[in-house]
């Protein structure tokens, strides 16, 4: 009875062992590239997020920003007022010969010449048109002849030509323009060695210079206009005469 028993149990238990239950499909990974032979292995997640990036599905659009520079752009402002000039800077070095010019008209006739030379020279000289200076330097000529001795005052160059070798006195007077800047040099020969000057005023009024100069023959003496940042000009009439250049003989080296 007993032999019996065991034979049962035994058989019910490999029956219990070989009922089917349900059916689980082996779990399957995707594939994931690991690493080459000179790689690092990359995480899975890494590699499943470098996927889905990738696609165009998953893709972000690009945001190109537009400015509108009309809108940024303010009103153009108002001109402000003008500064004061500055110093006059030092003279620079003199310049290469420039090319010859054409030849000019047939000047004036010289002064007559004389037996004996005269121990004398004067000469009052004036302009009756005004000018504005429109180049850097430029030339003052005269028009009108009040004193010329010997003719050593060449109207037509607008130069006193010294022949008579001594001690000159000679003088400047202007009148100065509204609100306009007057700037004279005296010159002797090529240098300048005075200065005539009136700053921008609303009142026109007279200026005058004067000096006197140690000439050897054949040195001459003219007025030159010096325009700078400003407009630079000298007024006059033709019923009056407000620009005058004077000159004489104080002592002649040879008495």
């Amino acid at each position: 009875m007993r032999a019996l028993l065991l034979l049962l149990l035994v058989s019910t238990g490999n029956t219990e062992k070989e009922l089917p239950g349900p059916v689980q499909e082996p779990r399957r990974l995707s594939c994931v590239r690991c690493c080459g032979p000179s790689e690092q292995p990359s995480p899975i997640i890494s590699s499943r997020y470098t996927r889905r990036s990738s696609a165009p599905a998953y893709s972000l659009p690009k945001v190109q920003p537009t400015i509108d520079i009309t809108i940024l752009k303010g009103d153009k402002g108002e001109m402000g007022e003008r500064g004061y000039p500055g110093a006059v800077g030092k003279e620079g070095e003199r310049g290469l010969r420039g090319f010859s010019g054409r030849k000019g008209q047939k000047g004036q006739p010289g002064p007559q010449g004389h037996s004996c030379k005269q121990l004398y020279a004067a000469f009052s000289v004036g302009r009756r048109k005004p000018l504005h200076s429109s180049d850097y330097f430029q030339h003052l000529t005269f028009d009108t002849e009040f004193v010329n001795l010997y003719k050593h005052f060449n109207m037509f160059s607008g130069k006193f030509f010294c022949y008579v070798a001594g001690i000159y006195y000679f003088s400047l007077n202007v009148h100065t323009w509204n609100f306009k800047e007057t700037y004279l040099h005296l010159m002797k020969n090529e240098k300048e060695v005075g200065i005539l000057y009136a700053q921008p005023s609303d009142r026109s009024i007279m200026q005058s210079q004067s000096l006197m100069l140690d000439l050897q023959e054949g040195e001459e003496v003219w007025v030159r206009m010096f325009k700078r940042e400003r407009e630079n000009a000298i007024y006059s009439e033709e019923s009056d005469v407000y620009i005058i250049f004077n000159g004489h003989l104080i002592k002649p080296a040879v008495e």
